[in-house]
């Protein structure tokens, strides 16, 4: 596919203003990497129409304001920035991301957190498949991904470390998260679901455990700001307990492959 049309930019104080339109995706991409190696660290990217990998790869702390709704794989490998959605965003959001924030004001696709390794992602709305997936930890690297609706099955599937918390906001009190087979391979982390859960949606790897000072003080983090970033009330949030969801083994398919 051939470039379309030449990014459109202009400098307002310290802050690169980029009209996207439609721009090709590996054109705008070429150039936002030139900008930040040549030392800006503000950009505002409006009219953005779906353009993939937007901040892939960059590993310093700038700041992108995004309006309009990216494409895939927004945020993939990203070591730092910190990107802000003035909308929806698709799927594939942090992708293997290892540092940094996304901050999304809307709703988010399938496989968002795909192996992320670090950083964190809050999402205002509703999420889609497999968030998640193949997420992981290291040492004192714990990614964290904080969703304000609900999200749709297979929530935390092969997970192998990091934080997932789903407030549910959009369901009534006596109404229980929708998605099905919750942490089927999880051998990691841990899941905090605000409401309940029936228990025959839970893959057969996790379990509910009862929560301690830590993990309340964490719920309370995030939801603190949770309420910042999207002008939440804070004791709407915590009006309701929550359950904590962790693996019931650290090898949930040892016997299928060794004996």
């Amino acid at each position: 596919m051939s470039e379309m049309l030449n990014v459109q930019e202009c400098v307002v104080s310290d802050t690169i203003a980029v009209d996207v339109g439609s721009t090709y995706y590996r054109e705008l991409n070429n150039r936002l990497y030139e900008l930040v190696q040549q030392g800006y660290k503000r950009f505002q990217l409006q009219n953005v129409l779906g353009q993939r990998y937007l901040g892939t790869s960059l590993q310093k702390a700038i700041d992108m304001d995004i309006h309009g709704v990216p494409g895939n794989d927004l945020g993939a490998f990203m070591d730092g920035p910190r990107i802000n959605v003035l909308g929806n965003a698709q799927d594939g959001c942090g992708n293997t991301m290892n540092s940094g924030s996304i901050v999304i004001h809307g709703h988010a696709g399938d496989v968002l957190g795909l192996s992320m390794r670090g950083g964190e992602i809050f999402v205002q709305g509703n999420v889609g498949y497999r968030v998640g997936i193949h997420m992981k930890e290291y040492g004192d690297t714990r990614p964290l991904i904080v969703i304000g609706g609900t999200a749709q099955h297979f929530l935390g599937e092969y997970m192998a470390g990091g934080t997932l918390v789903v407030f549910g906001m959009n369901l009534e009190a006596d109404q229980p998260h929708p998605s099905r087979y919750v942490g089927t391979g999880m051998h990691g982390g841990a899941i905090y679901l605000r409401g309940e859960i029936d228990d025959t949606f839970l893959g057969k790897e996790v379990g509910i455990v009862p929560l301690n000072e830590a993990d309340t003080a964490l719920i309370r983090q995030c939801a603190a700001r949770y309420a910042n970033y999207f002008d939440a009330d804070l004791n709407e949030i915590l009006d309701r307990p929550f359950i904590k969801l962790v693996p019931l083994t650290k090898r949930p398919y040892g016997q299928l492959y060794a004996y």
